[in-house]
């Protein structure tokens, strides 16, 4: 693990190398983009990487700025601020001199997308998992992270929990609530748009959306099936927004068949 330089901030990265008898040598590198607040780069390391590296594909995952032990500016995390930071992370680890395909978790997802309609020449492909698009999901959102930022704000919960000796959940709390509320986060989001059936229509590159069945995101991934020009909707059965941990080896199928490998062809 390392700290890379982007764009003047540093982000935390972890890179693995494609090996195992994959597709090919030249296979695009998969980068993995991971959700808001108490989400960081570990969830997919733990799950999706190791399976897609054994596949062959080199993978890049990173804690967006503001998480796990990427920098913390106190402002810039509205969406283009954060595919910027993507940009320049790919520039400084000399991945952008070919497209990449790009998966991401809940707001990860969106992160991808959005990437995809600014800058089509790097991006491969784009896996989305429960990821939120459209209807009031920037309103829903913002009502939950004030929620949390306001239950966090003022708080003894972080030195409590260390003091019991749960270092781990402590620095999660601590670094929620610094995040919360002391970064412009909360208001980035607050003055973003759902994407549109127009913007769907204006993906030129291939779209896997894995979601689960009582998902309340459904919708938007009907949607977007509906227009984009090549989109496959996968929806994973008995699970709802968190498919990435309660249906990990069915979406880890899907992603690796997207990626060209067969089912039970890599090891978990």
């Amino acid at each position: 693990m390392a700290l890379t330089p982007a764009g003047g901030l540093r982000l935390h990265t972890q890179r693995l190398p494609g090996h195992g008898g994959g597709p090919r040598s030249d296979a695009p590198t998969v980068v993995f983009l991971h959700g808001l607040v108490m989400d960081n780069l570990s969830s997919f390391y733990c799950t999706l990487a190791g399976p897609v590296s054994r596949a062959g594909h080199e993978v890049l995952l990173y804690d967006q700025r503001g998480h796990g032990r990427s920098d913390r500016p106190p402002s810039g995390y509205d969406r283009d601020s954060s595919v910027a930071d993507l940009l320049a992370l790919l520039g400084s680890l000399g991945l952008d001199r070919r497209p990449v395909h790009l998966v991401g978790n809940s707001y990860g997802g969106a992160l991808a997308l959005h990437t995809a309609l600014v800058r089509p020449d790097l991006v491969a492909s784009v896996v989305l998992i429960d990821s939120h698009l459209t209807g009031d999901w920037i309103e829903d959102m913002t009502d939950t992270l004030s929620v949390a930022a306001l239950g966090l704000e003022h708080s003894p919960l972080a030195g409590q929990l260390a003091v019991i000796g749960h270092r781990k959940e402590a620095k999660l709390t601590a670094a929620a609530d610094a995040l919360l509320n002391h970064t412009t986060l909360i208001e980035d989001i607050a003055a973003g748009t759902p994407f549109t059936s127009r913007d769907f229509a204006r993906l030129h590159r291939p779209v896997l959306a894995v979601y689960g069945e009582h998902s309340e995101l459904l919708p938007g991934a009907r949607e977007l099936a509906a227009f984009a020009p090549d989109c496959e909707l996968c929806v994973l059965p008995g699970v709802g927004h968190t498919v990435l941990n309660e249906a990990t080896e069915a979406l880890c199928d899907a992603l690796l068949g997207r990626l060209g490998i067969p089912a039970g062809a890599v090891a978990r």
